[in-house]
């Protein structure tokens, strides 16, 4: 007999989108990417296909990103994906309506909220919850949020930065700025621009920041061969650039985000202020798997920061433990606006 499907996590990212099942965990991982046709608005493409798109299509065709800088900028493509997506994990004699949690930006509106679990009943779902990203990851980070002890996530991802402290279940106060993985790629798209005359897409960008990037200086820096357009002649060119360069280039959004940090453990209650000292910061999500970040956060805040296990998926696993033990987390998380 075929594996049933009942629940399904959905972290609705920036970048990617993953649906996780409960017993089976994450089974689709894909770019939340939509290829549309400029002259008639049709659905080209979604996901792996539509990210190939990217920078490379004709002048009739848009690779787009319907989720930007952490919030939902076009609703009517973001529903398309999300009923695609859905569509593409049910089986196709699923004789249950599944239960969906998404996972939303910290920055959706009361609208975006509606039209999201409006999107998800269309694409079949029985019943929708939205819950902010924070409160996911600190649940698949493996903080027991709700103990009356305080704990801070920091979620470093494509679009958005959310940093919370949580306690009781709740998210006694947090921050959340665009400032993440692609602000730090079209930052290293204008410094090489700037610098070296080499006009490269955030492509190739992000491979640079994912391969030789860095947090903090280093002293043995690492190389890479980049290769792009020359801004003066047009024709291909490359280069060779160095780690040390990349964290120059990236240093404002760091600083960003260390401030965002800062401006919570300064909003903190006394008392929970103790007990981060002792549990320290977790960092989750993609991005905050930049060389050394940890190490650049302890620096700059005086307090322990670790990334999480499994860091990039910290928000998927966490919208499958929210929804395998639903009448634990119903009140605490599904309730707060």
């Amino acid at each position: 007999m075929a594996f049933l499907i009942k629940k399904l996590g959905i972290d609705l990212g920036t970048t990617n989108t993953r649906v996780y099942v409960p017993e089976k965990g994450i089974v689709l991982n894909e770019p939340s990417v939509v290829a549309i046709s400029k002259e008639d608005g049709q659905i080209l493409a979604i996901g792996n296909k539509a990210k190939e798109m990217i920078g490379k299509t004709p002048d009739e065709i848009i690779a787009y990103r319907p989720i930007r800088d952490g919030v939902i900028a076009n609703y009517r493509v973001t529903e398309a994906m999300l009923k695609y997506y859905i569509n593409k994990v049910l089986p196709r004699f699923n004789i249950f309506k599944p239960e969906v949690m998404i996972s939303v930006p910290s920055g959706i509106t009361g609208t975006e909220r509606r039209s999201v679990i409006e999107a998800a009943i269309k694409s079949g779902a029985k019943n929708a919850y939205i819950v902010k990203e924070p409160v996911l990851a600190a649940i698949g980070a493996g903080i027991p949020i709700h103990e009356a002890s305080g704990r801070i996530i920091v979620d470093v991802g494509g679009g958005m930065t959310d940093v919370a402290v949580i306690s009781l279940g709740g998210i006694v106060c947090s921050k959340s700025v665009k400032f993440a993985g692609q602000k730090m790629d079209k930052a290293i798209v204008d410094y090489m621009k700037k610098n070296h005359n080499l006009i490269i897409g955030e492509q190739t960008a992000e491979d640079m920041k994912i391969e030789i990037g860095s947090a903090l200086p280093l002293e043995e820096e690492m190389t890479m061969e980049v290769k792009g357009r020359d801004g003066n002649s047009g024709l291909p060119k490359s280069i060779e650039v160095k780690t040390n360069e990349i964290t120059k280039a990236i240093d404002k959004e760091l600083k960003q985000i260390i401030l965002a940090i800062k401006s919570v453990l300064q909003e903190t209650p006394p008392e929970l202020s103790r007990d981060i000292i002792d549990n320290g910061i977790i960092m989750s999500g993609g991005s905050s798997l930049l060389r050394y970040f940890p190490i650049l956060v302890e620096r700059r805040t005086g307090v322990k920061a670790d990334l999480a296990t499994d860091t990039i998926f910290c928000v998927s696993k966490g919208t499958g433990l929210a929804l395998a033990h639903l009448d634990v987390y119903k009140k605490s998380i599904l309730s707060k606006r």
